[in-house]
């Protein structure tokens, strides 16, 4: 397992509010992609893995048309 620094963000598509909502956690995982689908398992998603250069993992998600991204950082 892994400790992992976590942001999770969900962008607001409203109009005349262009900020969003930012949670932050630090958690043990084996499989970040599963903590996710965890999350929203009754709900279809779509999702897109994206590593960065420094090894952080960024998944792209959207869900019922709300576009959300998780960070996960290595502690």
């Amino acid at each position: 397992m892994k400790e992992y620094e976590v942001v999770h963000e969900i962008f607001n598509e409203c109009a005349n509010n262009q900020m969003r909502d930012v949670f932050f956690e630090e958690i043990m995982l084996d499989d970040p992609e599963a903590y996710i689908r965890g999350k929203h398992k009754d709900r279809e998603l779509e999702l897109r893995r994206e590593v960065l250069a420094d090894g952080t993992i960024v998944y792209h998600v959207k869900t019922a048309d709300i576009l959300q991204r998780y960070t996960f950082t290595e502690i």
